[in-house]
């Protein structure tokens, strides 16, 4: 059931159903019309016919003076005569639209009402067709020459059966040539829409074999434009998840590493003091200071994993308040200045006018933390951070630049990735996870932001980021 459901849904399906109709209405339309141009045509011939006799008759009667003469047997004769040619009826009216003549001799003498008869009276020849009765009527007028008033009307029922009979015989005809085309139809569009759809389903051949593992590279079906352009985005995706695997993988490796080396010091440390009996008061304050640098140093990786775990969250709610940028960023360098102390890095803060915006105060201060500590660890010593800020009346915009090792020129697209690393050697000496620019380009398109970077190997990287001054939910 699941697989005729399915067929139904294809494109293999409609396709077919397409071509099908393509190819049998025009040939039901055709064949219509073909057969109703055959009736209308057979008619009008038959009706032509019948009114050049009648025509000729009525001037027979004219010139006997039929309406004036009380002997009609000659044209009583010449009347039945003309019926039985006909396989009809023929009634004379006067014009009193009292039947005179009846060749069924069953209503002579009655009077008829009839709006042919009454048009003919007039002077002209009118006829009528009725399919459901399979029979036509012609009202001709019995008239002189010399005269423009009609002395009378013959009114001529013929039967149409042969021609219905012959419409009937062409319409089963018309059936049968159908179910044959149709049935023709079929088998080529059945055999054409296999066609179409064989490079989709070796499109999906390739994406099945490609995730079962029995093929490596990428998949091209350029048969059609859209199969090149299936094959092409689906290259691009599975590209770009080789890259988020990678990325992930050695994510693991570096937070593996990250984790077991606090843990792997520490341990060390303490067997040291418990392995030393009477051990110093120095020895012993020293080591517990390196056991709580450890500890924050592991604290730190636990932090950035649970940033991690905040981006991945999409319901992450946003505490916006009214805040004194300008002061904000004093506070967060004035936080950051004894680390900077340490490698003798100065941070300088450049503010071109006070500025009040709407932030979630938690997550801009981590963005603008974690800009300037990539730029103190990343930097040469007796070097610097510059901290900018400007706005409009749209935004504010902040430039956090730095003197440091820059960053190269195929890295700079990839630098905002999540557990992506430009130097891994240099990163592992340093620390951290990779996390800290994924981190900030969150905290800033959360604010409607945007975020850029520059860099020059060897001189230097300036991260922009402008951030709307109104926060609108």
């Amino acid at each position: 059931m699941k697989r005729r459901n399915g067929f139904f849904k294809s494109l293999r399906f409609r396709i077919l159903v397409i071509l099908i109709l393509i190819g049998i209405i025009p040939g039901v339309l055709a064949v219509h019309i073909v057969i109703s141009s055959y009736e209308g045509m057979a008619i009008k011939v038959r009706t032509d016919n019948v009114q050049k006799q009648c025509s000729v008759y009525a001037g027979t009667l004219v010139r006997s003076n039929f309406f004036g003469s009380e002997d009609h047997s000659v044209q009583d004769s010449q009347l039945q005569l003309l019926a039985n040619l006909f396989h009809g009826r023929i009634m004379i009216i006067d014009r009193n639209f009292t039947i005179v003549r009846d060749t069924y001799r069953t209503d002579e003498g009655k009077t008829v009402l009839s709006p042919l008869v009454l048009q003919c009276l007039k002077g002209e020849e009118s006829t009528s067709y009725n399919r459901k009765a399979e029979n036509f009527e012609i009202a001709v007028p019995v008239q002189s020459p010399e005269s423009t008033e009609a002395l009378g009307v013959m009114l001529v029922t013929v039967s149409s059966r042969e021609v219905s009979d012959a419409v009937a015989s062409m319409e089963q005809r018309e059936i049968l040539l159908v179910g044959i085309i149709g049935a023709v139809i079929f088998l080529l569009s059945y055999l054409l829409s296999t066609i179409l759809v064989k490079p989709f389903a070796r499109v999906t051949k390739s994406i099945e074999d490609l995730t079962d593992g029995y093929q490596s590279g990428d998949i091209s079906v350029p048969d059609y434009t859209e199969t090149a352009l299936i094959t092409t985005a689906f290259n691009k995706l599975l590209t770009r998840m080789k890259i988020l695997d990678d990325s992930r993988n050695e994510f693991v490796s570096n937070v593996s590493h990250e984790l077991k080396t606090p843990m792997t010091s520490m341990k060390v440390l303490a067997d040291s003091l418990l392995g030393q009996p009477g051990v110093p008061e120095e020895l012993y304050q020293e080591f517990l200071q390196d056991i709580t640098k450890e500890i924050d140093r592991e604290n730190k990786i636990i932090s950035d994993l649970l940033n991690l775990v905040k981006l991945d969250r999409r319901t992450a709610q946003m505490n916006i308040s009214h805040v004194n940028v300008n002061e904000l960023l004093e506070r967060i360098l004035r936080r950051l200045t004894p680390i900077a102390r340490l490698r003798q890095i100065d941070l300088f803060l450049d503010c071109f006018r006070t500025v009040e915006a709407d932030l979630d105060e938690v997550k801009f201060t981590s963005a603008i933390t974690n800009l300037v500590e990539n730029g103190i660890k990343y930097n040469v010593d007796d070097g610097w951070v510059r901290v900018t800020l400007n706005a409009d009346h749209q935004s504010l915009m902040i430039d956090v630049a730095d003197s440091g090792l820059g960053i190269p020129p195929d890295s700079l697209e990839r630098v905002f990735e999540r557990f992506y690393r430009v130097d891994k050697s240099h990163s592992k000496e340093i620390g951290g996870t990779g996390l800290g620019l994924a981190i900030t380009r969150s905290a800033v398109n959360s604010h409607h932001g945007t975020i850029t970077v520059e860099s020059v190997l060897g001189e230097g990287t300036i991260f922009h980021l402008k951030i709307p001054l109104t926060y609108i939910p």
